[in-house]
């Protein structure tokens, strides 16, 4: 009886899960072959695309050569032609770099760091920030993402 009981209870637990434990660590691995190049004027930054199912979908629009325009002074911004997989959440912070997805069509890239309520899915950071803030200048910018 007592084995019984013990294995019905094991087997109940093992199932059931923690929300810490559901935390998506796709969100956080760079995607094998996930690197992109950025190109703003004559500048080329490349990007790490991360591994989840929104960063794949972005891919698969590339190239692209888009109009951004200009928010709050820290980040440029672009409607997508059609909506991509979201998977959101607060990051906290947004980092110089970060490639994100506000809502399921809006591109976002930023280039400063800053702390933020907003909740987006991100798709992966520009590898070396170093001269993104004055590439990307105050104003509306033309910037092509393509596969590197």
């Amino acid at each position: 009886m007592i084995l019984i009981f013990m294995s019905v209870l094991i087997s109940g637990t093992s199932s059931c899960s923690n929300e810490d434990d559901n935390i998506n660590t796709e969100n956080i691995t760079s995607m094998a072959n996930g690197k992109i190049k950025i190109t703003i004027n004559s500048q080329t930054f490349t990007a790490s695309l991360l591994d989840n199912n929104p960063a794949k979908a972005f891919k698969e629009m590339l190239p692209m050569t888009i109009k951004m325009t200009d928010l709050n002074g820290n980040e440029k911004y672009c409607e997508l032609p059609n909506s991509l997989p979201t998977n959101s959440s607060n990051p906290g912070t947004i980092k110089n770099g970060d490639l994100m997805l506000y809502g399921s069509k809006t591109l976002v890239l930023f280039y400063k760091t800053f702390s933020t309520s907003y909740s987006y899915t991100k798709l992966g950071s520009v590898d070396d920030v170093t001269g993104l803030a004055p590439t990307l200048g105050s104003g509306n910018i033309t910037v092509t993402f393509e596969l590197e």
